[in-house]
């Protein structure tokens, strides 16, 4: 049999039986835009969070403390050491020390990090207004938009605004009172101008040490940021960090924890979309072995008159696997679509609270193809059974058949 006939017997079904032949085809669709919605999901917010965590700096940066175990310290010393250890491209120093921030006669507890504007770069941090580097405006600060909150301001009205600090060190008898450690209150004469706000739920500031020397002196760094050349020495930074008896910690040690948690996220999503997929499966296997039983005669007919067992076969496999590519297509148009509505939705309602929009879904276009091949595999495997048990019918029973 010619391979034009072929087609145009394998496809009269989708004119003479149109109706539950759509029907079959949206079935299988549902199943599809199921698994490709919810994996959608899973990707879109993955896509979410490691966007809200990091930037490409931030991921070539390891978090540097002293370990108390090992009695290691962070001090200048060690810090002109480790800048001199091959790979390292970057070393930041930071004082995270607790304060008391005054903004227009208000006080409230912050954490203050006394440090170069370069750190926020490290951090993955974002400013949402002004500018972040606080190193060229001697007497600035940047503040995190926790502050706006709770002075019941927004970030663009503090721009500008001034603010003062005290800070609290240690005392130098550290033996608690109770459960509270003693403290050494150091009240800093200066204000400082707000110049930037980053994003951020911790009260915290960032200013320069410039004119704190005096209240830092003998202090050991709280931590460094350690920027290594590239993500090819990033683990051999680490591992010499490790062997001076520092405490180290990166970013990519976080983004890979997310990404195995929500590699298993997305398969369980992916096996609730599955059981949609296998309810229109089974419709679809349905749909071939009735489109057989009605075409039994028919199948005698064409065996009469030279269709061979193969020829019959191919008939019902390409039938049935051009439903599965129409099923996937489909499914593929719904899930997409689907998912941008639910993402409108959602952002429209996030947008009128106040709140930020993102991206909730996310299609990768290798995986919509894998979706589109696997759809095309399920139309093939359902149609096997029928097509096998079509090619084998004896001709006279058929032509006998009602």
């Amino acid at each position: 049999m010619k391979s034009n006939d072929l087609l145009k017997l394998s496809t009269r079904m989708f004119k003479a039986r149109t109706g539950r032949t759509a029907l079959t085809v949206l079935g299988m669709g549902i199943g599809i835009a199921a698994i490709l919605f919810l994996v959608g999901l899973g990707y879109g917010l993955q896509n979410v969070l490691l966007k809200a965590i990091t930037t490409s700096d931030s991921l070539l940066t390891l978090d540097v403390s002293a370990d108390k175990e090992k009695e290691s310290k962070l001090d200048a010393q060690a810090r002109n050491k480790i800048e001199g250890l091959d790979g390292v491209a970057e070393v930041i120093s930071a004082y995270d020390i607790k304060a008391q921030l005054k903004f227009q006669e208000i006080s409230t507890d912050a954490t203050a990090v006394i440090t170069k504007p370069s750190l926020l770069k490290l951090e993955g941090k974002k400013m949402s207004e002004g500018s972040g580097d606080f190193e060229k405006n001697p007497g600035s600060a940047v503040i995190s938009s926790s502050f706006s909150k709770l002075f019941n301001l927004s970030p663009g009205e503090m721009m500008g605004k001034s603010i003062s600090f005290s800070l609290f060190f240690p005392a130098e008898d550290t033996a608690a009172v109770g459960s509270k450690a003693k403290f050494e209150k150091k009240d800093i004469s200066s204000t400082y101008k707000i110049v930037g706000i980053v994003e951020s739920e911790e009260p915290v500031f960032y200013v320069d040490s410039e004119g704190l020397e005096g209240n830092l002196s003998g202090v050991d760094f709280t931590r460094l940021k350690v920027k290594s050349r590239s993500s090819d020495v990033l683990e051999g930074v680490k591992n010499k960090l490790q062997e001076n008896n520092y405490q180290v910690s990166s970013l990519s040690d976080t983004v890979n924890e997310v990404n195995k948690m929500f590699s298993i996220i997305k398969i369980i999503l992916a096996l609730f979309g599955a059981v949609a997929l296998l309810v229109s499966a089974i419709g679809m296997f349905n749909t071939m072995t009735v489109s057989l039983l009605e075409r039994t005669k028919e199948i005698g007919i064409m065996k009469s008159i030279g269709a061979s067992e193969k020829d019959i076969l191919l008939i019902f496999l390409i039938e049935s696997t051009t439903m599965g590519l129409l099923g996937g297509l489909s499914g593929i148009i719904l899930g997409v679509v689907f998912g941008e509505v639910v993402n409108l939705i959602v952002n429209t309602i996030a947008w009128r609270l106040g709140g930020q929009t993102m991206a909730l879904f996310s299609f990768p276009l290798w995986f919509i193809f894998f979706i589109a091949g696997f759809s095309l595999m399920i139309g093939f495997l359902t149609g096997v059974v029928p097509a096998r048990r079509a090619s084998v019918i004896d001709p006279l029973d058929a032509l006998r058949s009602k």
